[in-house]
């Protein structure tokens, strides 16, 4: 019996055949994509467009003292072009810079809780502004656990942006270009600073303990806030735009020679891509850790100390100090949780989109089978950015957080509402016994006036 065979069927057949026939060479050379070696050491740095463009933001980190990483000379042959040391220039000067603040910060500190014991006039809500300011000056005593701590993973995410690059331009035959990026991160260098002088300054003239030489203390702890902030939202920004070109040039993989080759080389580009972004939540956990505690916490106890002296006193320019701590804080935490929903939208439901759009009917069954395992992989290794496993950063944390919020305000309220009634109770009590004895003088006067008037 004779079966008719469509020219495309068997053409696609051929295809898959000789697909077969190479796939043990298909497996151990090219499935990886190229191999990148010490002798690259000069092209990986002529194409990482990243580093060049977000340089600024790593050398203001440098001469602030946050980040002493440091990157290799051009000459040098090796892959890792980022690299961090103990005893390295940039570290020591961390150090230095880090040991001068900390002179600063541990006299305002000290201030604070001198005028504070020392103050006859002690309310409740006078603790609430220390605590706050207090606690805003956590962060740069844990700056050398929180950030110099996981210098070398923070290398290992630059380096792993570094060999993304070489290896994306390999493959696809077009660089990774992020538009605006350079102009940008210039923008939020400047800005940060920026930012933190209007925040602080805001503070000494709107709070009336807030003397000027106090603002010194705070002005690089709110500097290396904002800094942290735009680093997120730039890595953010860049692996959406990575995502992007890689989903662009998705078409050019199943129009190749080989497609299932091009597509599973594609696969493994976008793995790298979910594990930079888990290695970004990794490298610093710790700080943005830190950094969400010490928002949560400020946040909270502002809210609760404006609230508080607004049903006491009335709105006046210190609970506007306050609120404006409160837009502060809640503003960092949503550009957090914000950025890291889009990126991981983007890296992982958007590509997957995309894949399922792919016509499987046009395609041979080995590229069929790649696209089952790229989708596969999507599943398994999911773009979620989390801070080392404790916990993922998206806009449920962001909404979580309000909730406890409201949760602390609602039980911090009622027990200052409590004093409050107990206060007026008490108020109450006093003006009644004034009244009962005043009118029992009145009383005894009347008395003593009439047996006056009877003699």
């Amino acid at each position: 019996m004779l079966f008719w065979v469509s020219p495309r069927f068997f053409s696609q057949e051929l295809r898959y055949v000789k697909y077969v026939l190479q796939r043990p060479y298909y497996q151990i050379k090219d499935l990886y994509g190229p191999k990148i070696t010490d002798s690259d050491g000069a092209l990986l740095d002529e194409h990482d467009s990243f580093y060049i463009t977000t340089k600024s933001l790593l050398v203001l980190f440098q001469i602030m003292g946050i980040m002493p990483i440091m990157r290799v000379p051009r000459e040098a042959k090796t892959t890792k072009r980022t690299t961090y040391d103990w005893i390295s220039k940039a570290t020591l000067w961390a150090y230095l810079v880090w040991g001068l603040e900390c002179i600063i910060v541990v006299k305002v500190g000290r201030e604070r809780l001198t005028n504070f014991q020392q103050s006859s006039y002690k309310r409740f809500d006078e603790i609430i502004y220390n605590i706050i300011f207090l606690s805003i000056l956590i962060p740069h005593f844990l700056l050398p656990i929180a950030s110099w701590r996981h210098g070398p993973q923070v290398a290992i995410f630059k380096n792993m942006w570094t060999h993304y690059q070489l290896k994306y331009l390999k493959i696809t035959g077009t660089p990774i270009i992020f538009p605006n990026l350079y102009y940008l991160t210039w923008g939020l260098c400047v800005f940060s600073w920026g930012l933190s002088f209007t925040v602080v300054l805001s503070q000494h003239y709107l709070q009336d303990d807030f003397e000027l030489w106090h603002s010194f203390a705070y002005y690089h702890i709110i500097a290396m806030l904002d800094g942290f902030c735009s680093l997120w939202y730039i890595n953010c920004n860049a692996f959406s735009t990575a995502s992007h070109g890689l989903a662009t040039n998705l078409h050019k993989a199943l129009e190749a020679d080989y497609p299932a080759l091009k597509l599973a080389q594609y696969r493994h580009l976008w793995v790298d891509l979910s594990h930079m972004m888990q290695q970004l939540g990794r490298a610093y956990s710790n700080m943005y850790g830190i950094y969400c505690m010490v928002i949560f916490f400020t946040t909270t106890i502002s809210l609760y100390g404006a609230l508080t002296e607004i049903l006491e006193h009335g709105l006046s320019y210190k609970e506007m100090g306050l609120f404006v701590i409160v837009g502060y804080c809640m503003t960092l935490l949503f550009i957090i949780c914000n950025e890291a929903y889009h990126a991981s939208r983007k890296v992982g439901l958007e590509f997957q989109v995309r894949l399922l759009n792919v016509n499987l009917g046009a395609i041979d069954r080995s590229t069929q089978r790649e696209v089952e395992m790229f989708l596969v992989a999507i599943a398994k290794n999911p773009p979620i950015m989390n801070l080392d496993g404790f916990t993922n950063i998206n806009r449920e944390l962001f909404t979580a957080n309000i909730s406890f919020m409201s949760t602390y305000l609602i039980v911090l309220m009622q027990f200052k509402l409590t004093l409050l009634r107990q206060s007026a109770r008490r108020a109450l009590r006093t003006i009644v016994s004034a009244v009962f004895s005043t009118n029992a003088t009145m009383i005894d006067d009347d008395e003593d006036d009439d047996d006056d008037d009877e003699e």
